[in-house]
């Protein structure tokens, strides 16, 4: 939940991850401003769905082919959206879950991550997701994730959203913070054993 401004951790209350129409969450890494405009296509997108008033919404896949296309084009025009986008949901009893990188590369998948958790959480997510999974042990895997990524990055902060979507709707939890312990040797004293002038 940070918002930096540039080096400094400027904001801590940030919510990256938002509902989308009926049938659909947006997570979002990256640049605040960038997802805001986003959320402003997105707005716009699911008013005219409404508009039609034929009885038929917008489901996750369709949001995940139309933030597709727009993060390409916005590249083909040299003026990129920096973001990473997760797009989950489900309709008509069907689960997606894709993700779209700021240039339009895209892919789906039974869990996804971006940015440094594509390198450190998702082998995590390969050796333990299943499909039968419940709730409580999804979150006890994402929270293992995170504090994986929290220890390794010194630019993150220990506050997170969780959020669930089902048939019956959205629930996005309150900010909460992980049990943490600094007290390895390693992080204590970093520079032993290191080679060089620093």
């Amino acid at each position: 939940m940070a918002g930096s401004y540039g080096s400094t951790l400027r904001y801590k209350n940030v919510e990256r991850i938002k509902s989308i129409g009926k049938h659909t969450l947006l997570g979002a890494s990256g640049e605040v401003s960038d997802f805001q405009e986003i959320l402003r296509y997105l707005d716009e997108l699911i008013i005219y769905d409404d508009m039609w008033d034929d009885g038929n919404s917008l489901g996750p896949k369709e949001v995940h082919n139309y933030l597709t296309r727009v993060m390409y084009n916005r590249r083909n025009k040299f003026d990129p959206l920096f973001n990473s986008l997760v797009v989950g949901g489900v309709k008509n009893g069907q689960k997606y879950l894709g993700m779209v990188g700021m240039i339009g590369t895209h892919y789906e998948d039974n869990h996804v991550a971006t940015g440094f958790g594509n390198h450190l959480a998702r082998p995590l997510m390969r050796a333990e997701w299943h499909e039968d999974m419940s709730f409580e042990e999804a979150v006890k895997l994402l929270e293992k994730c995170l504090l994986v990524l929290l220890y390794r990055d010194r630019s993150a902060i220990n506050k997170f959203q969780i959020a669930k979507i089902t048939e019956v709707g959205v629930t996005i939890s309150e900010p909460y913070a992980l049990k943490t312990f600094w007290g390895f040797l390693a992080f204590q004293n970093p520079t032993k054993g290191a080679e060089g002038s620093w």
